[in-house]
């Protein structure tokens, strides 16, 4: 192991992460850990913490985060190790760490039009611009093009000072905030300034054909069916399109219907084109957030 400190954490907080989720007691004798425990929770423990040694061996950085997502995935551990799709300008290998997250960057390999719909946190955004970033740097494409409905979020933000540029950009911070984790801020702004990266509102891809280029179009549970129309017909030669977006966060105003809905059954089946649907289990912020989403969706269930 690279750093025992990758693998147990800060005053050993992985480990007691593992404690928590696990009913095994864990204790370091020098290089060893020893488990305690009823044999089948010992056994899965085991496993959890192969998982844990194979990623803080690739370099990872192991939180207790990470210990909660291989706990939920002891269940797989048969499964090949995932893979890294690229290492971040600030030394952070990034993989897929769900199964859905897997599924969505395969899927985006093997397709043209790749949609990824699911909750909040699953990381449909950040994979999609990782994927997006990784294909540039292979000179696969000539430019990344980014875009979101500029929909507010329930609440009215009112006058905007500033050109337009400064309105929009409240809108598109998510997807500047993907690009500045993976790349140098002055790389970034390089290729800003020379249009290798555009940042740009739905409204500014009408009239436009999109090659060479990776599109990417977020939040587009808040794009209407018109809308989504208009950005799927972009679509130029030798670029690829990904599409992601929770339909249980619709703010669109007066009800308008959102074009996520109609996907499955518009695209369902098309070859070039996969629909990856993202769950709780999915979701990678803080383990609570798996949690919040799953309240959700039963109060939904209810209604």
């Amino acid at each position: 192991m690279r750093d025992p400190l990758d693998f147990c954490g800060h005053l050993d907080r992985n480990l007691v992460a593992l404690e928590g989720l696990v009913p095994v007691a864990l204790h370091v004798d020098g290089d060893k850990l020893r488990v305690r425990g009823a044999p089948a929770a010992v056994e899965s423990a085991h496993r959890i913490l192969t998982r844990m040694r194979t990623a803080a061996d690739n370099g990872a950085h192991l939180t207790p985060d990470d210990v909660a997502l291989a706990v939920r995935e002891a269940g797989t551990s048969a499964a090949a190790p995932p893979r890294t799709l690229l290492s971040s300008a600030r030394g952070k290998d990034v993989r897929p760490k769900t199964a859905g997250q897997r599924a969505f960057v395969e899927a985006i390999e093997r397709n043209t039009l790749t949609f990824g719909i699911g909750p909040a946190g699953t990381g449909k955004t950040f994979l999609a611009v990782v994927m997006a970033v990784r294909a540039l740097r292979n000179r696969e494409i000539a430019r990344i093009v980014l875009s979101r409905p500029a929909v507010e979020a329930g609440e009215k933000l009112g006058f905007l000072p500033g050109d337009l540029k400064e309105k929009v950009d409240p809108y598109l911070r998510p997807l500047y905030d993907a690009l500045y984790e993976l790349l140098d801020d002055a790389v970034v702004a390089r290729f800003l300034e020379r249009g290798t990266i555009e940042v740009a509102p739905l409204a500014y891809m009408r009239g436009r054909t999109l090659s060479e280029a990776y599109v990417i179009l977020d939040e587009a549970q808040n794009a209407t069916p018109a809308q989504l129309k208009m950005f799927l017909t972009r679509l130029g030669p030798g670029s690829k399109m990904i599409v992601g977006g929770d339909i249980t966060q619709i703010d669109l105003p007066g009800g308008q219907r959102s074009g996520l809905f109609d996907v499955p059954k518009l695209f369902g089946g098309i070859d070039d084109v996969a629909i990856v649907e993202f769950d709780e289990s999915d979701v990678v912020r803080h383990p609570l957030v798996a949690r919040i989403v799953a309240a959700y969706a039963r109060a939904d269930a209810r209604a």
